[in-house]
Order: structure tokens, then C-alpha cells, then sequence
């Protein structure tokens, strides 16, 4: 495990209130409602590492990937493993977590905490009046330009900012819509985050399930049901694992999310209120004081710690005593309180446990039947009462605890962080998440009747249906358009939503699209024929929808090529083996990885119509496949093919004659088959946002500024922080020093009076104004006390090093004398070192010691509080200096080999007369070096008749002497060996 805190990394989190304005004496523009732990790391791991953050509505948990850390927790600064989602803002303080819910217990007007509830809200939403009623002490206002809200406080604050990691993969509810999620990235966005995807915490789950379990997984579907109940909301999601085959990677597992189910508003704080309010009651019934304590903000603050504390015992006791010292007043509370109390009080939300389960088998169109197991997760489901209506409701025999209920989604969101990084290389693991609410797209246009009558028909084509797969590209064609027009993309049929839900929600209708430039492309391409107006739509791995382009296709018509010789196809098909591109015009340009969207026909169109639309928007392509030409397209194919055949068909009964053939070859090139050519030209588009308008770019560059001005603050006061600190250490510390013998031992006693004064000069101006001055004034009185001690401290210093120093030069002297004595007792034949070399090495052994007597006894004359001239760092450079020689002759050393005996010359001689007498005395090696090849007689092969070649010529040299020549390169090479080891 790896600590950060104790290797100095710091770990902050910022608050951005996205779609909320904030007012810290002005107004602030943009912030997101959501915290984000940065995790500050060394910037040599900055470009590498990612992180995954797991944004829940009470905590928050950051797990980090890097080289030699492998999806680990992220510590707190406190060393614990999740934070609390708080932020403290008052005056010249600005804190995070722990220490932020301190605060909120002594001032709750200053904390801010469950703020994931009204991310994405406009001011008249339900969730927005059920925050206010939680939290009373804040002051909601509305912004009227995009009509949200906005807190209001009083001033700004500060934090630290270290290098953070950039890429990141954030959690968020599987419920969240559009909205919702665009605020998400919009404050990932201001905070300088690369955001690599938005993963929704159940698939994050059901991700970290199936990697620790990938062996179990094989080709028979595994349904299982994921209970998520945390402290805001409660999610059931439906997953079906298998292994499936893919033709780029072979066959890996895969998870699908099949159904999810959720309720906003049933979690451990709901369950946490209610439990405050009864602990209030029962003060209140005691009657120790007059006033409601439901007036008191900070005597509710406390009740509401006090509640999280006693949900969390009574999950595991049957009854525990509450109590809080000072709750109003200076007046103690205790009372007890029981399990079965605290189940009547939260009896009705019990009562909604089951609800997501149904949700999510409806939405699954399963049964309980199928799903082989149920998983708890989320700190919440530790509630016991929980476990057994769950229980009851899925009619298992038991609930899976099998996986960490409160880390889960963090290691896989930080899996997918892996995988999406191209520093890591993990083993795939297909997730396929699934969109909650169904996205359509509707248009209005105009239609005659049959007693010519003109009508508007509004029409709807269902982009993507509720639960289907993303990320995913589709497509819808416009065919009766030929001037500009307006549709609208709008959330499709809610009506699984309760009415509450639905309120919540927030408005259906996702954005306006305004196309312009429709008309001008006909005029354009009047003489091509159009295929419709395209417009392609895709939802990204975030669950974003996207409006890629729109675009007007034509096509026309392009006479095919007179028909290619043999050989000119043969070649076109050898250039497009290599990676050539095809010689004959495309006809149509499949569009990869999209859909073309079926039309959905309304009750009040005719059959003809029916048909006619049908025909007009057919599939372009499916997910993962190539596009096919539209339904007309495809018949007019179909036509030409059936022709054609039949054609052929004719003519196999009875032989033509030469005439006839001739006639009909002439024929069958005037009625050659026309090649179809498309053409796109691109529409211009405006989108204007329905829901929650997005931050205009200047918004998003004026929230950056504010951010950055907050970083500059909180480096200031962190600076100033670290001198004060620093400063009021080495007072401390050098006063004490003052006593110490060795200190004393250097020191005049005049200095020491200098010293002890403004030691103790600068105490007291510590206690009058020392806490209260500017950063500036503190490096002053810092570095001025530190010029007075130098001298002292150096003297000290000196003193410790001189016994190691020495000691270390003394052992050098007396290895290298040695190492000199040894080797000039080896014989001057074997000898490896030149005299120059040992005469060196001899000059700086005398040299060294004649500096150490010489700089000990001038040393020993000196007094101790006078300014030394042995220094520890002239002893370390002559013992290095001295190191550095004996070092050069042991590697020479090392690499020398011993000089071979002078026998070249009776060596060559004898070669030579073996040569001549074709003598086998040879070596083996030398004879299968140079002896020609011999035919299976025995017999020398002869060269060939045809004159040599330069290089024969040499190999025919070398075989006519080859010892000699052997002996030879041998002499040279051992000539080459000593020649380098001189060099050495």
C-alpha cells in the first residue's frame, strides 16, 4: 500500500457549481455542483498516470493507475480511503472534507454538502425546494439569464494546486440526463480535467465484478442483478455477462446492462433526516430548555452528525444511546434509541426498496427467474431492515455480499481509465451500457389531402430506444424537404417515469435544429438526384448525444469505362493486393458504424403512406457492418440482375451465328449498366438548447479566471504558512541550541550575546506581531536571523563531518600505498601498467598525504571559534581525486590480456613447407577454413573454365598458402590486442 501523505502528495478537491452561479462579494458565472479530488503527483508521472473518480452524493473515492502502481485507492491527506463530498467557504479559509464537516458543526451557513441532487436544475425544480428544506441555512437565488440557481456567500477562499493528473474517468448516476451530464464535463472542463469518458456507477460495478471474475465467465449468458442503494439515490441494474467473438480481437468477455431501474430520492440521508428529527423531538420532549431546537441551525448540525453516527450502530446493535455535549445552550443531550424506532421511522421508504427491482426487470423484460444472483452494494444496503424487504422481494435465497459495497465502482471506473489510456495495456473487457431514456427526433411538414386540402403531419422517428446499447452513430434521411427546415430532438416516451419523477426530470425537450443552406444545395445539384437530407446523430461513450453533421446527398449518374484489357486488370488487382485503391468509382460510400433510423408511421397516415415512408427511410447500416444502398436503390439492383439472367438464360438453348453474335455484342454495349456516383454537400447548422442552457464560451473563460485568482490566493496563504512555520521552528530550535556543549565549544561570547538577543528580539515580536504580517516581512526576519547563525553552524557542521571524512581518506591512502606496492612486484614481462602511470599514481598518494598533515597540524593552531580551513569538502575531493586514480588502473586491469610468446616466425616457416608438401599436419579448423571442396572420390573439384572474378582471384590467394596466411592474421591480431591494451 502505498501512502501519499507520507510521500508528500497532496490530494484537494474543488467545488464547481455547475449550472449554479456563485457570489463571493461579485458574482461568479459558471460553476459545477460536484467535487473532484486532483491527485497532485510528480510531474514525471503527470503524462502517464490516470485516475478514475467515483462522485457520490455524500462521498467520494479516487483510485489511480501508473507505472508500478496498479489500480490502487487514492489516501487522503487524513489516510483514509474516501472523503466526504464538503466544502467550507468563510472568510480567509477555504476546506475540504473532513475538515470541511468539522465546520459545519460550529457554522453550517459556511458548508456545503449533498450538492449532486440539484446538478443540471433549474430554480423550479422539486429537488432544488427539497435542498432548500434540508439545508435552510443557505440562500438559494435564481439566476435569471439561464434560469438556474446560484449560492450566496460572502467571500472566495483559497487551496493549493500541485501538477495534477489530467486524465480522468468520472462516475455518475445511470439516471442522469443530458443535462445532467453535460454539467458534468462542463466543470470537469473548468477544473483543466481531460475527461476520457463518464462511466455510470452501476456499469463501473458490474466493470469491476467481471474482471475479478473473468474466468467464470464463458458463451452461456450469466444474468445478474446489481442492488445500489447509497446515501442519495438507489439504482438496480440488470447485467447479462458472456464471451462473445470479435473479428479485430477473438473472443473476450463482455458485459450488457439489460435493465436499470432507480429512485432518486431513497437513500441513507433521507433515512439520516428523519432519524435527526426524532433525536430533536426527543430533546424538545425533555424540556430542558425553552427554545425549539429546530430553530438552532448549528443545534441541528449536530443532531444530523449525531444521527449518521447512530444509523451506522444500529445497523450492527439493537438499540444505542445518543448523546451530544452542548447541544444548546451548554445543555447535554442523551436519549436512546432502538432499532424497531428507527425502522417505524423510515417504514415508507422501506416500502420503495423493491420498486428499482421491478423497474429493472421490466425494462429487461425479464424474470426474477432468470437472474441467477443478487449483489449489495452501496454503504446503505448495510441497513438490516433493507436486506430483508430486498430478500423478500427477489425471492433468492440469499443476497451476494461478494463484492467491496463501497469501493467497487472506483476500481471500475479506473479499469476503463486503463484500458482508454494508451500508456496501459489491459486485457479487454467489452462493456456495452445501455441508454436510460429513449431520444427522439420530430418534425412537422406539409401534406395535401385528397380534396387538396394542405395540413401540417407532425411526425416522430424514435432515435434510440430506451436501453439500447451505446455508444452507437445513427442515422435519420429527410426526403421531402427541398428548402430549409427546423426538427427537434426531444427525450421520447417517458411514461415509465412516475409523476414525481417526471417532475424532477425537468423539460423533454433536448434542442431546436435549425438547417440552413437546403435549397441553395438543389439549385446546386439540380441536374443529380437527391437522396434526402442526412442527418447523423451520435451518442458518445459518455451517453452524450451528439449532432455530428447534417449533410444533402445527391447522386448521379456516371457512364462506366470501356471495358479493360487482361492485363490491365490484372495489374488494377496486383496494385490493390499491395494497398492500391480500386480503378472503378464507388458507388455508394457506406457509412461505418451508423444506423439508419426506421421510420415510426402515426395512426392518423394512410397504408400508401406507410409504404412510401418505409421506402423513403430504410437501414443504411447496421452497428459494427457495412451501409447498403436504400430500398429503391436496392430494387432497381435487383431489376437489372433479373434481366441480365434472364438474358443469359436465353441464349444458352440455341447457337447464334457469327452475324448475330456480332449484333448483339453491339447491343449489349449500348445497353451497358450506368455506374452511380454520390455527392454530399454539407448543411449549415444552429442548435438552440431546450433543457438547461449551456455556459456561453466567455462564462466558461470568466469561471477559469476566478478559479485561477483562487489558486493564486491559496498559494499565497500557503507560502506565508511555510514561512511562519518556518521562522518560528528556527527560533525554537536555535535557542535550544544555545545550551548545547558543541555549540558553545565555536561560539565567542560575544556572539552568544548577539545571538540570544535577537533570538529572543525576534520571539517577542513574534507574540506581538509575528502572526499577523505579511509573507514578505516573515522571509525578512527569517533570512536575517539565519545570516546572524551562519557562521556558527558552519563551524558545528564542519566538526561533525571531520571524523567520517577522514577516516574515509585515511582508509583510501592505505588501499592505494598497497595497491602501488603490489603491483610493482610483477615481472616486466607481465607487466600491464606503463611507469608513467604508477609514477602518477605515486605522486598523488605523496601528494594527498603531504595536504592532510600539513592542513590537520595548521588546523590543531586554530581555535574552535575561529573560521576552520580543514573542510569536509576539501577531504571528500581528495579522497575522490585519489579514488579516481586507482580506479582508471583496476579497469585497465580488468580488460588487459597477458602478452602472447613471440613465435610467429617458426610458425610461418613450418606452414610454408607443409604447404608445399601437401602435408596434413595442419589444424583442424585452419584445413576446413581453406582446403577446397573435394567430390566424393576424393578427388579436388576443379575450377571452372570461365576467368575468375576479382574475388576469386583473393580466395584463390588465400588457398594457395593457408597456414601461412592463418598464422599470419593471428599474429596481427594478437599485435592488435596489446596495441589496444597499451591504449588502455
Amino acid at each position: 500500500k502505498i501512502f501519499f501523505s507520507q510521500l508528500n502528495f497532496l490530494f484537494h478537491f474543488e467545488i464547481f457549481v455547475s449550472f449554479l452561479q456563485v457570489t463571493m462579494r461579485e458574482r461568479l458565472s459558471l460553476w459545477a455542483v460536484f467535487c473532484l479530488i486532483v491527485a497532485f503527483l510528480p510531474s514525471q508521472t503527470e503524462s502517464i498516470a490516470v485516475m478514475s473518480v467515483d462522485l457520490g452524493s455524500e462521498w467520494m473515492k479516487i483510485a489511480l493507475v501508473k507505472p508500478g502502481v496498479p489500480m490502487e485507492i487514492v489516501l487522503n491527506k487524513e489516510s483514509r480511503r474516501k472523503t466526504p463530498v464538503a466544502v467550507c467557504l468563510k472568510e480567509n479559509e477555504r476546506l475540504f472534507g473532513d475538515s470541511a464537516l468539522g465546520v459545519a458543526v460550529k457554522n453550517p451557513k459556511v458548508v456545503y454538502r449533498f450538492l449532486q441532487s440539484i446538478l443540471g436544475k433549474t430554480a423550479d425544480n422539486p429537488q432544488v425546494a427539497q435542498y432548500q428544506k434540508h439545508f435552510p441555512e443557505h440562500q438559494l437565488q435564481r439566476d435569471e439569464k439561464r434560469g438556474t440557481v446560484f449560492f450566496k456567500f460572502s467571500d472566495t477562499l483559497q487551496r493549493n494546486f500541485w501538477q495534477p493528473i489530467k486524465d480522468a474517468v468520472i462516475t455518475v448516476p445511470a439516471y442522469f440526463n443530458q443535462a445532467e451530464r453535460r454539467a458534468v464535463l462542463q466543470a470537469a472542463h473548468i477544473a483543466g480535467l481531460k475527461v476520457l469518458q463518464l462511466i455510470n456507477d452501476n456499469t463501473a460495478v458490474a466493470l469491476n465484478y467481471g474482471v475479478f471474475r473473468r474466468k467464470d465467465i464463458n458463451s452461456t449468458a450469466q444474468n445478474i442483478l446489481f442492488y445500489d442503494m447509497g446515501s442519495g439515490s438507489t439504482t438496480a441494474t440488470i447485467v447479462t455477462y458472456q464471451t462473445v467473438k470479435t473479428k479485430e480481437s477473438g473472443t473476450h468477455p463482455q458485459l450488457q446492462i439489460r435493465g436499470v431501474g432507480f429512485d432518486r430520492t431513497l437513500g441513507g440521508f433521507e433515512m439520516e433526516l428523519r432519524l435527526r428529527d426524532h433525536l430533536a423531538k426527543l430533546f424538545n420532549e425533555q424540556k430542558k430548555s425553552k427554545k425549539d431546537v429546530r430553530e438552532n441551525l448549528r443545534a441541528m448540525a449536530k443532531l444530523l452528525k449525531e444521527a449518521q453516527r447512530l444509523k451506522t450502530v444500529l445497523s450492527a446493535n439493537a438499540e444505542h444511546m445518543a448523546q451530544i455535549e452542548g447541544l444548546m445552550d451548554d445543555i447535554d443531550f442523551k436519549a436512546k434509541v432502538t432499532r424497531s424506532e428507527f425502522e417505524a421511522l423510515c417504514e415508507d421508504l422501506f416500502d420503495r426498496v423493491p420498486g428499482p427491482v421491478k423497474e429493472a426487470l421490466a425494462a429487461a423484460e425479464m424474470s426474477m427467474d432468470e437472474i441467477e444472483q443478487v449483489i449489495l452494494v452501496g454503504g446503505s444496503t448495510r441497513v438490516p431492515k433493507v436486506q430483508d424487504v430486498l430478500l423478500k422481494a427477489v425471492g433468492k435465497e440469499e443476497l451476494s455480499k461478494n463484492i467491496n459495497a463501497d469501493e467497487a465502482a472506483t476500481m471500475g471506473a479506473v479499469y476503463q481509465a486503463a484500458a482508454l489510456s494508451k500508456a496501459f495495456k489491459v486485457k479487454p473487457f467489452l462493456v456495452r451500457d445501455a441508454a436510460v431514456f429513449p431520444i427522439q427526433v420530430e418534425f412537422s411538414r406539409e401534406t395535401e389531402e385528397e380534396d387538396g386540402i394542405k395540413t401540417m403531419k407532425h411526425n416522430k422517428r424514435i432515435l434510440f430506444q430506451r436501453m439500447a446499447p451505446y455508444p452507437q452513430r445513427k442515422v435519420i434521411t429527410f426526403n421531402r424537404y427541398m428548402d430549409d427546415f427546423v426538427f427537434y430532438i426531444n427525450y421520447g416516451d417517458l411514461s415509465f417515469l412516475n409523476e414525481q419523477d417526471l417532475k424532477v426530470f425537468g423539460s423533454q425537450n433536448l434542442t431546436m435544429v435549425k438547417l440552413s443552406g437546403v435549397g441553395s444545395s438543389f439549385k446546386k445539384h439540380s441536374d443529380a438526384e437527391s437522396k434526402g437530407i442526412k442527418a447523423h446523430f451520435n451518442m458518445d461513450e459518455s451517453g452524450v448525444l451528439i449532432l455530428d453533421r447534417v449533410e444533402s446527398v445527391f447522386e448521379t449518374i456516371v457512364e462506366e469505362k470501356e471495358e479493360e484489357s487482361t492485363l490491365t486488370k490484372l495489374g488494377n488487382t496486383i496494385s490493390s493486393l499491395f494497398g492500391g485503391g480500386s480503378s472503378e468509382p464507388n458507388v455508394t460510400e457506406p457509412v461505418t458504424d451508423e444506423e439508419e433510423v426506421i421510420p415510426e408511421a402515426g395512426k392518423d397516415q394512410d397504408q400508401s403512406e406507410k409504404q412510401e415512408e418505409s421506402a423513403q427511410e430504410k437501414p443504411e447500416t447496421e452497428e459494427g457492418k457495412e451501409g447498403e444502398p436504400q430500398a429503391e436503390e436496392q430494387k432497381d439492383n435487383k431489376e437489372d440482375e433479373a434481366e441480365t439472367q434472364g438474358e443469359t438464360d436465353a441464349e444458352k438453348p440455341e447457337e447464334k451465328s457469327d452475324a448475330e453474335k456480332a449484333e448483339e455484342t453491339e447491343a449489349d454495349k449500348k445497353s451497358k449498366p450506368q455506374k452511380k456516383s454520390k455527392i454530399s454537400e454539407d448543411i449549415t447548422v444552429e442548435l438552440e438548447v431546450n433543457d438547461v442552457l449551456d455556459p456561453s464560451t466567455e462564462d466558461m473563460e470568466v469561471s477559469k479566471k476566478k478559479l485561477q485568482d483562487l489558486t493564486d490566493r491559496d498559494l499565497e496563504k500557503q507560502e506565508r504558512e511555510k514561512t511562519l512555520n518556518s521562522l518560528e521552528a528556527f527560533i525554537f530550535e536555535t535557542q535550544d541550541k544555545m545550551y548545547q556543549d558543541e555549540y558553545l565549544a565555536v561560539v565567542t561570547e560575544e556572539e552568544k550575546e548577539q545571538i540570544t538577543g535577537k533570538l529572543s528580539e525576534a520571539s517577542n515580536w513574534m507574540d506581538e506581531e509575528g502572526y499577523t504580517a505579511g509573507t514578505k516581512e516573515l522571509k525578512e526576519k527569517l533570512s536575517e536571523l539565519k545570516k546572524l547563525c551562519k557562521a556558527m553552524f558552519f563551524r558545528v557542521e564542519e566538526r561533525k563531518k571531520w571524523p567520517d571524512r577522514l577516516a574515509a581518506l585515511d582508509s583510501m591512502l592505505n588501499h592505494s600505498s598497497i595497491f602501488l606496492k603490489s603491483v610493482r612486484l610483477i615481472p616486466e614481462g607481465d607487466q600491464i601498467f606503463t611507469e608513467v602511470e604508477l609514477k602518477t599514481l605515486e605522486r598523488v598518494i605523496n601528494e594527498t598525504m603531504t595536504w592532510k598533515n600539513e592542513t590537520i597540524a595548521e588546523q590543531e593552531k586554530l581555535f574552535p571559534t575561529e573560521k576552520p580551513v580543514l573542510l569536509s569538502k576539501d577531504i571528500e575531493a581528495k579522497r575522490s581525486f585519489l579514488d579516481r586514480e586507482v580506479n582508471y588502473l583496476l579497469n585497465k586491469a580488468k580488460f588487459a590480456k597477458p602478452k602472447p610468446k613471440d613465435k610467429a616466425k617458426d610458425k610461418n616457416t613450418t606452414s610454408t613447407e607443409n604447404s608445399k608438401a601437401n602435408s596434413t599436419a595442419n589444424s583442424t579448423e585452419d584445413a576446413e577454413k581453406v582446403i577446397p571442396p573435394k567430390s566424393d572420390d576424393g578427388e579436388t573439384v576443379k575450377p571452372a573454365e570461365e576467368p575468375p572474378t576479382a574475388d576469386e582471384k583473393e580466395e584463390t590467394i588465400l588457398e594457395l598458402n593457408p597456414a601461412e596466411n592463418t598464422d599470419t592474421e593471428s599474429t596481427e591480431s594478437s599485435k592488435s590486442e596489446n596495441h589496444i591494451g597499451d591504449e588502455l
